[in-house]
């Protein structure tokens, strides 16, 4: 009796059907079978946390990002173009580059506000009315009324835009007055008026979905912004939104060549750097962290793939002795193990995916079988925990995972393919 020759391909049909037959062992032949499951159970989990995890964290990081970037905008252009008389052309010019989408004028400047005996600082953010609604989460939580009075009233617009967070601290609704101090003050023919105080009106509160950004911020119409920090006819700043704000440095050298020599272009990675560091280091130690995870439930593999060798024994010296080549025998045992991993992989992915694609579903069930919040709408500002699938993630974790049941299944399976056949048969 001889076996089969072997194709041309890696493996050959004998060592497929016969890696599944011993996966298939009975528990009276070593219970192989059954720590073939708690491998596969093992591998399941890790891979579908892993890709439930990865997903919330990419989708708070999406949720947060984007409101954080549409209130504060994607680039910014500051230089000689601030003060040139060509500078509403040069709006233009920027506008009509292929990926943007918003420009405007902006004006900002650190003041006191005043309610009462109540002061406290916040940062005056000076547009023209009719950029509000590029601001899309603020414009988004304001009333039609409220939206439609911002900029409205004496010396151009004494009514102004505040957080609700902002006003929730001090005690006032819309329509009640604040005193706001301007540290530079205008400038007359007696000189610059320095710690001007003025009386507005709370036109409006608005949302952002980020509390800091709520407690620290105010609008005011561009021009009164201008006048009562004496900056007259002066811009900080024009702000850009793009269409992906990821591809911002694709950008730059247009917007720089648009708003001409001496220009200075930067973006939000170079104004927030401190948070889109600390997200980029936190996915990475949360990636690895949970990488290993996946690499200690694919050792697993290894115990039941030493134990099917031990049992096995009598039948590798016999496959031996009629001529399996100890590389078929490593094939073998090493399918065995691949086999547990690839199958543990595919139905974690398809756990994972299922999870993450419902997860508002999920959350909703639980609140209701719990009767409690979960995920409170009115402090995160959404109505479920956010989950983005990422392709890039899914197929990181999937090579991960096979990778490391490939590793973890070739050991037991090298020692196989080194057993003696007369050593193995002596003891039977």
């Amino acid at each position: 009796m001889s076996l089969p020759s072997r194709p041309s391909g890696a493996f050959s049909s004998w060592e497929i059907g016969l890696a599944l037959r011993y996966l298939r062992a009975k528990r009276k032949e070593g219970g192989v079978a059954t720590i073939a499951v708690i491998s596969f159970i093992g591998i399941m989990l890790a891979v579908a946390v892993l890709i439930s995890v990865m997903s919330i964290m990419s989708g708070f990081r999406s949720e947060l990002l984007g409101r954080m970037l549409a209130f504060n905008g994607h680039m910014y252009v500051q230089g000689p173009v601030l003060t040139s008389p060509d500078r509403d052309a040069v709006l233009k010019k920027i506008e009509a580059i292929p990926g943007v989408y918003s420009v405007n004028p902006l004006n900002e400047a650190q003041s006191l506000i005043r309610v009462g005996s109540y002061t406290t600082g916040v940062m005056v953010k000076g547009i023209r009315p009719q950029d509000l609604a590029k601001t899309q989460y603020v414009f988004d939580s304001l009333s039609p009324q409220e939206r439609e009075s911002f900029g409205k009233g004496a010396y151009g617009g004494d009514r102004v835009l505040i957080g609700a967070a902002l006003a929730n601290s001090l005690g006032i609704r819309v329509g009640d007055a604040i005193t706001v101090y301007s540290p530079t003050g205008a400038d007359s023919a007696f000189g610059n008026l320095g710690g001007l105080e003025k009386t507005y009106f709370v036109g409006g509160l608005f949302r952002s979905g980020a509390a800091d950004y709520d407690r620290a911020f105010m609008f005011m119409p561009l021009e009164q912004q201008q006048l009562f920090f004496g900056k007259e006819g002066v811009w900080d700043a024009i702000e850009i939104k793009v269409d992906d704000p990821d591809q911002v440095g694709a950008l730059t050298p247009a917007i720089r060549a648009a708003a001409g020599p001496g220009s200075v272009v930067s973006d939000w990675r170079e104004r927030l750097a401190a948070f889109y560091g600390a997200l980029k280091v936190e996915r990475v130690a949360m990636s690895i962290i949970l990488g290993l995870v996946v690499a200690i439930a694919a050792m697993n593999i290894i115990s039941g793939i030493v134990m099917l060798v031990k049992n096995k024994g009598r039948d590798i010296a016999i496959l031996r002795t009629i001529g399996a080549s100890p590389s078929a025998i490593l094939r073998v045992f090493f399918m065995a193990g691949a086999m547990i991993g690839v199958a543990g992989t595919l139905a974690g992915l398809l756990l994972g995916l299922l999870f993450c694609w419902n997860i508002g579903a999920i959350q909703h069930f639980l609140e209701w079988v719990l009767q409690t919040k979960l995920f409170d709408s009115d402090v995160y500002m959404l109505d479920a925990i956010p989950a983005l699938v990422d392709p890039v993630d899914v197929t990181w974790v999937a090579f991960w995972s096979l990778l490391m049941s490939c590793i973890a299944s070739l050991p037991p399976s090298w020692n196989a393919s080194r057993i003696d056949p007369v050593e193995a048969l002596r003891y039977e």
